[in-house]
């Protein structure tokens, strides 16, 4: 059983991320510093590019917040005082990173917000998205001696031959406040999950 980005996000394929249509999301992730230096060195004249970090010139970052490159911040997104931003990242457009939010290695489509004090890592997030406050994707099975990210899905178990893994999220699902989506998870367009529950697919 393949698990395909492009059925989960109605806007890949018109996006930079294009070429990855067809790639499953741990793909993406795993070879995201890559991935978003290639974009990076695309950019054009709208976006401030210092080192390996390019900010789109309608984004707004409040002092206090971290960014770490490769990273590639679009047009009209938001990063908040005390956000961390780290290991490859790439927000398309109109992305919300909230306070004491840190977001590691990960794409994220138009419109998608992470509120406050969420921990979002190796993972891939649709067109509006909303996780509400302290709601956590983890990205590592740090519980279990094989640390390699299988997903049960549909009935099939799919190896997906790495260690860290978030979410793949479909276009419009919630996740409720405090929730936890534990590694390797895959969540259906408009998916809701309820707060402080847990998701756990592995």
């Amino acid at each position: 059983m393949s698990v395909r980005v492009g059925d989960y996000i109605a806007s890949l394929a018109q996006s930079d991320l294009a070429p990855y249509t067809n790639a499953a999301p741990w793909q993406l992730t795993a070879d995201a510093e890559r991935i978003v230096r290639e974009r990076i060195a695309t950019c054009g004249d709208d976006f401030t590019v210092a080192g390996n970090v390019a900010v789109h010139r309608s984004a707004q970052i409040e002092p206090g917040a971290a960014i770490k490159g490769p990273a590639l911040i679009g047009p009209n997104c938001f990063i908040a005082s005390t956000a961390l931003i780290r290991g490859g990242c790439w927000l398309e457009r109109d992305v919300i990173i909230g306070p004491s939010a840190e977001l590691k290695t990960s794409f994220i489509f138009a419109g998608s917000k992470l509120a406050h004090l969420n921990f979002v890592g190796d993972s891939v997030l649709g067109a509006g998205v909303n996780i509400e406050a302290g709601a956590m994707i983890a990205n590592y099975r740090n519980e279990r001696a094989d640390k390699r990210i299988r997903i049960k899905l549909d009935g099939a178990l799919i190896d997906t031959g790495v260690e860290k893994f978030g979410a793949l999220v479909g276009d419009g699902a919630r996740i409720g406040a405090n929730a936890v989506v534990a590694p390797g998870a895959i969540l259906a367009k408009g998916a809701i999950v309820p707060r402080l529950s847990l998701i756990d697919q592995g």
